[in-house]
């Protein structure tokens, strides 16, 4: 099918924008916060590519909004359009392997682009065993640990392998908040028994952050015999979560025992070496070179979260290509700054939280992991410890490494800062100030 006659992608974003106001299914709060700087980036009559600024708006504008755009190009064009929706970052990446090739992009979460290493090699090898065999010995496949680390890489590297070996076979990811509002719906609209037609048919069933339903008793109960009825028929399940079953309040304990009958595969946060293939990894994909030492800059700055990692390069490619930023240790400091700020949710690292509590009390950070024990440099020794066991989750092993501290004495810190925030006002106003400008970068 030729393109319509229509002068610029702009014209054409104009009219689609313009339908969907029309039709109101799209209010203008709407269009100005999830379409203002959306622009349609390639058109050639049968896909369309949508690029937004941001992962936040491309979520939603994917999950939400992505059946309304398609009928907008529907009755435009009197066709079934394919719609893409990306961030700069990907359409530079899309654009790039477009110009070097005919060949399709490669899948971003697949077995092939998982860096395997010491802290998550057995979850990898279970989720490879459980693509190439579902629903035979690992049933549920249960992995876990922190954020940030891979789970979701390994659900869609799962998901990709099943429907490659089985294409007639129906696998379905969902993320356990979608799951519960996804209900909600239905229960609102009496089609409860088509929810339940649809999950429980399926093939695979793959569940990221199952820990969300805990204490939810309506999905508990519904997810409770979602399982029953797949796991009966044979069919596979795979759940991530950021704690082990036991670990998660409020989760009932029948739900506990079917999570904990299959397999569980934790993931830890990576080694140095393993940090530093994960950046170089990225890199080659997105086809940056870096230098030895920017590799080993960002894989000592960011210490316990994959996506972090990886989104520092993505970071560094978007500062060179749109504000013509070198490739060199500068831009590497900016893009860890940019991640944080840009992402609130993500772990900051200890050496970038001790970088903050080094500037809010003016003592040096070679101080505060050191051996000095002044009132000052103590003070702000027990605060970095304490704000890093609440940002990061680290184990007080994991925090004493970083401080060189056994882990009885990074407990002690901990509870000299604890009775702090319980007995002075001012103090604890003073630590929630610190914390947020942390989280805010």
């Amino acid at each position: 099918m030729d393109p319509p006659n229509v002068k610029t992608y702009a014209d054409i974003w104009s009219s689609i924008l313009q339908l969907l106001s029309e039709k109101g299914q799209m209010t203008p709060v709407t269009l100005a916060t999830w379409f203002d700087d959306a622009v349609l980036q390639e058109f050639d009559g049968d896909r369309a590519v949508v690029m937004t600024t941001h992962d936040i708006k491309k979520d939603i504008i994917v999950r939400k909004y992505l059946g309304a755009l398609k009928d907008a190009f529907r009755e435009l064009f009197s066709a079934d359009i394919d719609i893409t929706v990306m961030t700069p970052e990907e359409y530079e990446v899309h654009a790039r392997k477009k110009q070097a090739s005919n060949e399709p992009a490669e899948e971003e979460f697949s077995f092939s682009t998982f860096v395997v290493g010491p802290s998550n090699k057995f979850a990898h090898a279970a989720a490879i065993a459980v693509a190439k065999n579902p629903a035979t010995t690992y049933n549920p496949l249960f992995i876990y640990g922190p954020s940030g680390l891979g789970k979701t890489h390994l659900l869609g590297a799962i998901a990709g392998e099943f429907k490659h070996a089985w294409p007639n076979r129906t696998a379905v990811y969902i993320t356990s908040e979608d799951f519960t509002n996804e209900m909600i719906s239905c229960i609102s609209r009496n089609r409860m028994q088509e929810f339940r037609d649809k999950y429980r048919a399926i093939d695979l069933l793959l569940v990221d952050d199952i820990q969300f339903i805990a204490g939810k008793d309506s999905t508990m109960e519904e997810f409770f015999h979602t399982f029953n009825a797949l796991d009966r028929n044979h069919k596979q399940i795979v759940l991530t979560s950021d704690r082990t079953p036991k670990e998660i309040p409020r989760l009932e304990e029948r739900l506990v025992s079917r999570f904990e009958m299959g397999l569980l595969a934790d993931v830890s946060p990576p080694d140095y070496e393993m940090r530093c293939a994960i950046v170089m990894a990225k890199a080659k994909h997105l086809r940056i070179d870096l230098l030895p030492e920017i590799v080993d800059f960002i894989a000592r700055k960011i210490t316990n979260n994959v996506r972090q990692l990886e989104g520092t390069v993505k970071k560094m490619m978007a500062l060179n290509i749109f504000m013509g930023a070198p490739i060199d240790l500068s831009t590497a400091e900016r893009a860890i700054e940019d991640i944080f700020r840009e992402n609130p949710g993500l772990n900051p690292t200890p050496a970038y939280i001790i970088s903050h509590v080094s500037a809010f009390f003016g003592v040096p950070e070679k101080d505060i992991v050191g051996q000095k024990r002044d009132a000052e440099t103590m003070q702000a020794r027990h605060v970095a410890i304490y704000i890093t066991r609440v940002m990061t989750g680290l184990s007080l092993q994991d925090i004493g490494d970083k401080f060189d501290r056994d882990h009885s004495t990074v407990r002690s810190s901990l509870a000299r800062t604890e009775e702090m925030l319980t007995t002075s006002a001012s103090f604890k106003t003073s630590i929630n100030n610190l914390i947020k400008t942390i989280r805010e970068g």
